[in-house]
């Protein structure tokens, strides 16, 4: 199998530690990191042919974060203008204008001379789309509105700013005492930051406001007029061709809807093609407690998940994206529209969406035990699930997973499977989620290939990883995981091994037969259930060949689960991930290394 990336990189996330090791996957290659004297990490490729270090990576990659509170007190950065980066907010000025002007914004900026806070008429100027400042000098209030906190920081002489604590619902209050400090401005992301003024500092904003939007009045006019006449042109050419489509069957592409300027008509779509009802947002607030912490069940990539109680007793959960989440806006939508036409009793039910102005959630079934990692990689929990209780979840996965690839409506790839995409119901059977990932294939489609890599490391198969190729056997690969993970009860990337992750454990093991030393000890072997569980572990090292063509499909791992079948003998497993001994020590180790070569430089610079 061929790759496209010089560079392997593992992910370690436990009790113990967090980091990221990086490794070469050709030994002829060579490569170094470094932390220059501005604090950017800068990482080069070594050209043999002449003699130099090439960079091809660097980070930070903005001017504005690489360095806290890059533009001194009482300013912004703003990486987005054509001008200076640094501007003083509202109301202020350059301490040195001399300094100002030759780029030393070192100074920061204080209050204009001119300027008379804290008499009548006063009020605040709205900075959109902001980093909120350094809240060391900030109080907060959960409760509060956001008309009561601009009136409780105006009674305040030294309240210099406020923001609300939650935009999505404007409720609670933040309050800045003093100077305001490390603000940079986002395109899609930040809040609005409320900067008071004195009264002629606001009229001025208000003034300046108010022009603006008569010229772009008039712009709008002359633009309106010019794609009038465009668009009485080309409506029937547009209707031809939605007509011309209406037959065809659905693009593979709508399986990701990507963003929309008008989401909310794109979801009233959405629902009208899969019949999901809508849900209102108070009802959704109250049946959570207005998303009270006590009811939130976890935190994910694009925002938390909340139990509820809905008004005629039902239990659900509500999984609410994280507002300006852009990339978890596609993956909405996704699921919005995907999993409302799947039914199979191993995918977990979705009740129905809501959508106000920023505001987007989706409401699935409550189920109790929560999710197959909270017993498995549980110490005092996984005792619970018995052999016999975990070889009916691995069955039931797979025949979710079957159903996806061979026998709903639609073929998917789901792309994001993991022990946490596993929930539990009241009897402790498996349901899928999260299809936020899951592509749409055609029914003869093998392979697709994407730029953007998403999924979960040590759950991805090494041809999605390496070189963004996935199909039915990337989702092969992932079981495989799961069911090695479910045997031995231990994280493939968090494995205790000092040289190996856990699937290169359990392949060195069955190697020379020793397998059973990985079975989690809770475990009690039963009649015939020492054989199942090393059938199993054959599966499971089946599932996760290096090569995606000698993987079995699923509707092959469902029979080799149901039968006693003679099973093929496993190739090498791929992502053995190797620790390397430290000279001279070799009961200390660090994850990877910079280059397998074994070669480590480090250069230093003064300062």
């Amino acid at each position: 199998m061929t790759r496209s990336f010089i560079i392997n990189t593992s992910y370690i996330d436990n009790s113990e530690e967090v980091s990221i090791s990086n490794g070469v996957t050709d030994d002829t290659v060579l490569t170094r990191m470094i932390l220059d004297e501005l604090g950017l990490l800068r990482r080069s490729r070594w050209q043999e042919k002449d003699h130099v270090w090439s960079e091809f990576w660097s980070a930070p990659t903005e001017w504005c974060d690489t360095e806290y509170n890059r533009c001194g007190q009482n300013s912004n950065c703003n990486p987005y203008t054509d001008q200076y980066q640094c501007q003083c907010l509202p109301g202020f000025e350059p301490r040195s204008e001399r300094d100002w002007f030759l780029r030393d914004p070192s100074g920061g900026c204080v209050r204009k001379r001119s300027n008379a806070t804290c008499r009548s008429g006063e009020g605040f100027v709205k900075v959109e789309r902001v980093k909120v400042p350094d809240t060391s000098t900030a109080l907060g209030n959960k409760s509060m509105s956001l008309e009561a906190c601009e009136q409780a920081c105006l009674k305040d002489c030294n309240c210099t700013a406020y923001t609300s604590a939650d935009e999505t619902t404007g409720i609670g209050c933040v309050t800045w005492y003093g100077d305001l400090i490390d603000t940079r401005t986002f395109t899609n992301a930040g809040q609005d930051l409320y900067v008071r003024v004195d009264a002629v500092e606001l009229a001025q904003y208000a003034k300046k406001n108010s022009n603006h939007r008569s010229t772009k009045k008039v712009v709008a006019i002359v633009v309106v007029s010019i794609v009038g006449a465009l668009l009485l042109v080309s409506s029937l050419v547009y209707l031809w061709e939605i007509r011309r489509k209406a037959g065809r069957e659905r693009s593979n592409s709508l399986s990701y809807l990507g963003d929309s300027p008008n989401p909310n008509k794109e979801f009233d779509e959405s629902r009208r093609s899969s019949d999901l009802p809508v849900f209102d947002l108070n009802a959704i607030a109250k049946a959570t407690d207005n998303f009270s912490f006590n009811n939130k069940l976890g935190q994910g990539g694009f925002g938390a998940v909340y139990k509820g109680k809905l008004a005629n007793g039902e239990e659900i959960a509500v999984k609410r994206l994280a507002k300006n989440s852009g990339q978890g806006v596609g993956e909405f939508k996704n699921e919005v529209t995907l999993i409302a036409k799947l039914q199979h009793r191993n995918l977990v039910r979705i009740l129905g969406y809501c959508v106000k102005n920023e505001e987007k959630m989706l409401v699935y079934e409550y189920l109790p035990n929560k999710s197959l990692d909270f017993f498995i990689f549980d110490e005092s929990k996984r005792a619970l699930l018995d052999w016999r209780k975990r070889f009916e979840i691995i069955c039931g996965i797979a025949r979710g997973i079957l159903y996806l690839h061979q026998d709903s409506r639609l073929k998917i790839i789901h792309r994001d499977l993991k022990a946490s995409n596993i929930l539990l119901d009241v009897n402790l059977n498996p349901k899928i989620a999260d299809f936020g990932m899951a592509r749409i294939f055609g029914q003869d489609q093998i392979q697709a290939n994407t730029n953007r890599i998403v999924g979960t490391y040590g759950y991805m198969s090494p041809e999605y990883a390496m070189e963004g190729l996935f199909s039915e056997k990337s989702d092969v690969y992932s079981f495989g995981v799961l069911v090695l993970e479910m045997i031995t009860g231990r994280k493939n990337t968090n494995h205790m091994s000092s040289y190996l992750n856990l699937v290169g454990h359990v392949w060195e093991l069955w190697k020379v037969e020793k397998a059973t030393e990985l079975v989690d000890s809770s475990l009690e072997l039963e009649s015939g259930s020492g054989e199942e569980m090393m059938r199993c572990v054959q599966i499971g090292l089946l599932c996760v060949q290096e090569d995606p063509t000698d993987r079995p499909s699923m509707s092959t791992v469902v029979f080799m689960l149901g039968n006693e079948v003679v099973l093929p003998s496993p190739k090498k497993p791929a992502f053995i991930m190797k620790r390397k001994y430290n000279s001279g020590d070799p009961s200390t180790s660090t994850e990877g290394g910079n280059s397998v070569n074994d070669v480590t430089i480090s250069i230093m610079h003064a300062r």
